[in-house]
């Protein structure tokens, strides 16, 4: 007797975080339950290069994304970074209302500065993110980085230790 072949689907899968929609190709809907997509926003940030991975959960029949990782490309930093100006980057994870996460924030300056005024922004950015973060939950930090909320708030705050020529979070991603 012979099998019959099933043939594959597309299904709709929302991205709330962004308001937009994209098809994903299986032979069920259960089948796209807990799968990683990664999503490029750079036509929707305006040239602003950034990839988001997304996890995709099966909820009342209706297939929804939850966001897992921001990351802005490496291309993007290099263009940002000039001749005679020092970057800034660190790393540290912290707790937000529903999660764990890690952050990893990169700055510009407009000159060349000491290695006490790097620390001291380093220090001074670990201070406010981890005070920013801690109330909120994960999406509404997503939500605040990719309509540059976040970056705005940091930078406004950076200014009175050296005033910068970019500050942005390199990578948001959620440990836990």
């Amino acid at each position: 007797m012979a099998i019959a072949k099933r043939k594959k689907k597309f299904f709709d899968v929302k991205i709330p975080l962004i308001e937009k929609e994209t098809q994903l190709q299986a032979y069920e809907p259960s089948e796209l339950d807990r799968r990683f997509i990664k999503y490029d926003l750079t036509r929707i940030l305006r040239g602003k290069s950034m990839i988001i991975k997304l996890l995709v959960k099966l909820k009342d029949d209706e297939l929804i994304t939850i966001p897992k990782e921001v990351k802005l490309m490496p291309s993007y930093l290099k263009r940002m970074v000039r001749k005679g100006t020092n970057y800034v980057e660190d790393s540290f994870s912290t707790k937000c209302a529903d999660s764990q996460i890690r952050i990893k924030p990169f700055f510009v300056t407009r000159r060349k500065v000491p290695r006490a005024v790097r620390k001291a922004l380093r220090e001074k950015a670990k201070e406010e993110l981890i005070n920013y973060v801690k109330d909120k939950p994960s999406e509404e930090v997503f939500d605040d980085v990719l309509k540059n909320k976040l970056q705005k708030f940091l930078s406004l705050k950076l200014k009175k230790v050296y005033p910068l020529s970019l500050c942005e979070i390199r990578i948001l991603k959620v440990e836990k």
